[in-house]
């Protein structure tokens, strides 16, 4: 077996997870590349990613350049003198970045590629009503999410399952399957598998325009949109109340099926329960937040915001 010098490149949470798998095992990390600090939120203080507060816990060596194809740090990059790069969540690379190991760099992908290949795969999954998804790792290519397949690992995706619970869930079947693939690359000789070139299912950035709830599509649709986004955009939509007309993210939801007369977006809201009426059935809506306020449960949205007759979700 090589002796495996791995370059690691990753930004969020879930690219974290993956290096912390790495580092416990006690593969050795010659240096991590991550993304520029940039200033965040109100105060606009400078934020680190996720990956570099996790490296500079570990002592590692860390890279964070705004230009990949800039010559001081491509000969820093080689002076690492890395064998392997892993790439989990982190951007496009140019080719004399990718092609710089002597044995290749790896993408961890959270699907079943060639399915959702983009930047939302986790979410698209469940919006589109999927039961089952994976991870898998490919050598790069010069396109995206197209190289050829190394290893992949399946998941069930359960009825009720958020893009919350299923991100955590592939987190670590991801940590698993890039330690496995580290190995099979380390033994020599492996078998890669060529994508077929299928584009049915894509995993487009998402933006306020597919993230917003369309009340006349079917209950099952509305369902899956609403906790494919649940925690992490979140749904949203406009509530006309009397002459008022409010923002609001709608995160856990259940669904009752059923046929009534209402129109679809018809709010029915009682002192307890708070449902939108839609094609099949209702929506029971859990937690919602209105624009300017906190996220909360809707038992208590209900004690002191009162819904009109006609008041509709659009």
């Amino acid at each position: 077996m090589k002796d495996m010098r791995i370059v690691f490149m990753g930004t969020p949470d879930f690219a974290v997870a993956i290096l912390k798998h790495l580092v416990e095992n006690n593969y050795t990390i010659a240096g991590v590349i991550t993304a520029p600090d940039k200033p965040a939120g109100r105060g606009r203080k400078i934020n680190e990613s996720a990956v570099k507060k996790y490296a500079k816990s570990q002592d590692l060596k860390i890279l964070q350049p705004t230009n990949l194809k800039n010559e001081d740090f491509l000969s820093e990059l080689k002076s690492l003198n890395a064998n392997l790069q892993i790439v989990v969540a982190f951007r496009m690379l140019p080719k004399v970045v990718w092609q710089m190991p002597e044995l290749g760099t790896f993408n961890l992908h959270a699907s079943l590629l060639p399915e959702y290949r983009g930047a939302a795969p986790i979410h698209w999954s469940i919006i589109n009503g999927e039961t089952k998804t994976g991870v898998t790792t490919f050598f790069i290519d010069d396109k995206i999410d197209t190289g050829e397949i190394i290893l992949q690992e399946e998941i069930t995706v359960l009825e009720t399952e958020t893009v919350g619970s299923l991100h955590d869930k592939l987190m670590h079947l991801g940590a698993s399957l890039v330690s496995k693939t580290v190995d099979y690359i380390a033994k020599g000789n492996v078998v890669t598998t060529k994508q077929p070139d299928l584009e049915e299912k894509s995993a487009p950035k998402l933006n306020p325009e597919n993230t917003k709830i369309n009340w006349t599509d079917s209950l099952e649709n509305i369902y899956n949109k609403i906790r494919g986004l649940n925690p992490f955009p979140a749904a949203w939509t406009l509530i006309y109340n009397n002459d008022e007309e409010i923002s609001a993210k709608i995160y856990a939801v259940s669904k009752q099926i059923e046929t009534h007369t209402f129109s679809f977006g018809s709010i029915i809201a009682s002192k307890k329960e708070l449902q939108v009426a839609v094609n099949g059935g209702y929506i029971i809506i859990d937690e919602i937040k209105l624009s300017g306020k906190k996220k909360m449960d809707a038992k208590s949205l209900l004690n002191g915001f009162h819904f009109s007759s006609d008041a509709k979700m659009m």
